[in-house]
């Protein structure tokens, strides 16, 4: 077990037990400590002040690369990524080489984290090497220790699988996480309107995420089952699930950082690094989607860290990959909307960890007396410019790098130490 640890001064923030308030938070044997608990004599301080303490972070969509491309990132160097930018869990997409559709995949996975710096909770795939054609083992899957399905990466085409997908998940109390795409519309390079008009790039309307949004949430309707929607990129997809909330669906939804802080102009001079599978929209979407995430309509903010390697990026941009690295940036781009006024502290914390806790259906999210000791201090005013060399994942490709397509020389907000079941992942230097 890790030595005691003692957080002196820290601004806790505990949504889950509308706890916030300057105070002490002891740690013995990985879990919380009651108040009332005597220090260890072996105690290690740290001291907080003027930094948050909160549940620790869990991001329910990222990409880890393992197996098959480990040379984009692997599990342990993405963990290590994840805990710099405050995160003691994640959950990874199937979409590996081979996908992950199958006990040994799953285990394979599992197997790897045990020494990685955050938690692993895979995420196995819909269907058979996530083709569309025959659903995967769900029980099987859930038995080795997935905690949802998705085809991420891809939709699934066939609504009567979808269905079928939506009722067996059930049966075994796993998730199904919707990739919302209609693959007739989505065979552009970026978002289709004036930006896409000036550079000359084939584009990809709203409606391609909107129409299996709609479907998706209907088939969720119908059966009384529930539905995730993953990394939402437009107005017309908020609406859709706000109105679906307000009639009793069973539905989640999460977006991303860069959909709330970049828009399609960031792929002015074709910049691959803006480059994405949903790609970034207008300035109406972007402020969309912050309006959905003050307003509830959204469940969790999600990185869908994404990283591949010069050769995959620094390329045509017709032949680029979609995707971009985020577990070291999401912090300091959602703590963006707490001082523009989006969002207060309480409620950003139950976006980046709490609500991902509780949809996931996995421990965290709360730092009750007893709970395991997964927890991040946060330093909410250190300014910083995040630049290639201070990337800690393998893979470099990320808007944010420098001033990049931000417009900011700096990024405000950052993980001072994050501690997985009371052992210390990452200490800022």
């Amino acid at each position: 077990m890790p030595a005691p640890l003692l957080i002196k001064n820290g601004r806790i923030i505990d949504p889950a037990n509308s706890f916030d308030d300057v105070r002490d938070l002891l740690i013995v044997d990985g879990r919380i400590a009651d108040p009332a608990t005597n220090i260890p004599s072996d105690v290690q301080e740290v001291d907080a002040s003027g930094c948050w303490v909160i549940p620790g972070l869990i991001d329910m969509h990222v990409h880890l690369r393992e197996p098959g491309e480990e040379y984009k990132e692997d599990i342990l160097s993405g963990t290590k990524a994840a805990a710099a930018g405050g995160f003691t869990a994640v959950a990874c997409m199937p979409n590996t080489k081979p996908v992950n559709d199958s006990r040994a995949v799953t285990s394979l996975i599992l197997s790897q984290a045990t020494h990685a710096d955050a938690r692993v909770y895979p995420v196995a795939a819909i269907s058979k090497n996530s083709q569309g054609s025959a659903l995967t083992e769900f029980g099987e899957l859930r038995a080795t220790g997935a905690v949802a399905v998705s085809d991420d990466g891809l939709p699934v085409r066939d609504s009567q699988l979808m269905r079928r997908a939506l009722e067996y998940a059930d049966d075994h109390d796993l998730l199904v996480i919707s990739h919302s795409e209609e693959p007739s519309l989505s065979n552009g390079v970026m978002n289709e309107g004036i930006v896409s008009t000036r550079l000359g790039l084939k584009g990809i309307p709203n409606a391609a995420e909107s129409i299996m949004v709609y479907r998706d949430i209907a088939l969720a309707e119908c059966l009384g089952k529930r539905i995730h929607i993953a990394h939402v990129s437009t107005a017309m997809s908020t609406d859709l699930i706000r109105s679906a909330k307000a009639r009793g669906v069973r539905v989640t939804a999460e977006t991303a950082p860069h959909y709330f802080t970049l828009t399609d102009e960031a792929v002015v001079g074709y910049n691959t690094n803006a480059k994405m599978n949903p790609p970034l929209r207008t300035e109406q979407d972007r402020q969309a989607i912050r309006q959905g995430l003050a307003d509830g309509t959204f469940d969790a903010i999600a990185t869908d860290h994404a990283p591949h390697s010069i050769l995959e990026k620094e390329v045509e941009f017709d032949r680029a990959m979609n995707g971009i690295i985020g577990l070291e940036t999401s912090l300091p781009l959602s703590l963006a909307l707490v001082r523009e006024g989006v969002l207060d502290e309480n409620k950003l914390v139950e976006l980046l960890s709490v609500n991902p806790a509780r949809i996931l259906g996995v421990e965290g999210g709360t730092l009750s007396a007893g709970a395991r000791a997964d927890v991040t201090i946060v330093n909410p005013d250190l300014q910083y410019t995040y630049t290639e060399e201070q990337v800690v994942s393998k893979s470099k490709n990320s808007p944010f790098l420098d001033v990049g397509a931000t417009g900011r020389s700096s990024l405000q907000g950052r993980a001072v130490y994050t501690i997985m079941g009371g052992r210390i992942t990452h200490r800022l230097a």
